[in-house]
């Protein structure tokens, strides 16, 4: 018989009060999610130089800074809170790194940063329906091609949603945190991103009509 692991808001609870491990538990608890947002998001000219575990271990050791002011405010839920510190890390990997001189790393890369291809890649499938038969799968390749070039057309507040709710799969709750909008705003906004992404390929289809 397995112990059932305590949940984000009990370890909460149990740091608050000084329990041992807890707020290590915390971190654990959420190391393998925010090291799949940080590999997403993660520019790939630094794939050579930059480990998104080595990434994540930054953010843990700045969350274990600001710990004792996040247990008394709870200015966010924690996972949010922990990915927004990630992606102040990942834009300062990118001015480090990538950016050109003189040019803001925050006014060329809207949101946090620009998707990566394989990552939109990978957005783009998990939006088509999943198909088994050799001709079905041949026919769900070309699709989520198509699907992968409209991304990119686009507006950057669209994909965003799309990428958090789809790819990153965050909770329509922790979407609204990070977005810094209502959940009854992100319903909406998931739903219209969806929509102009629908009509971009139907666009495609029309012009490619003889």
């Amino acid at each position: 018989m397995t112990t059932q692991q305590p949940d984000t808001e009990e370890l909460l609870c149990q740091a608050e009060h000084g329990y041992p491990g807890a707020r290590e538990g915390l971190l654990a608890r959420h190391r393998d999610r925010l090291r799949k947002m940080v590999a997403w998001r993660l520019d790939r000219r630094l794939a050579a130089r930059v480990d998104p575990s080595d990434v994540v271990q930054e953010v843990f050791l700045e969350a274990s800074r600001k710990m004792d002011r996040y247990l008394r405010e709870r200015p966010l839920p924690f996972f949010p809170w922990l990915r927004a510190l990630a992606a102040e890390q990942l834009v300062a990997l990118h001015r480090r790194h990538v950016r050109t001189q003189g040019r803001s790393v925050l006014r060329e890369e809207p949101g946090i940063l620009n998707l990566p291809d394989e990552s939109a890649a990978e957005l783009a499938v998990r939006l088509v329906t999943s198909s088994t038969s050799p001709t079905k799968r041949a026919i769900r390749q070309e699709l989520c091609e198509r699907v992968r070039k409209a991304l990119g057309q686009l507006r950057d507040r669209d994909r965003e949603v799309l990428v958090l709710r789809n790819l990153e799969q965050l909770s329509v709750a922790d979407t609204a945190e990070v977005l810094g909008i209502s959940t009854s705003a992100v319903k909406v906004r998931h739903m219209r991103a969806l929509e102009r992404l629908h009509a971009l390929l139907v666009e495609k289809d029309e012009e490619d009509l003889p």
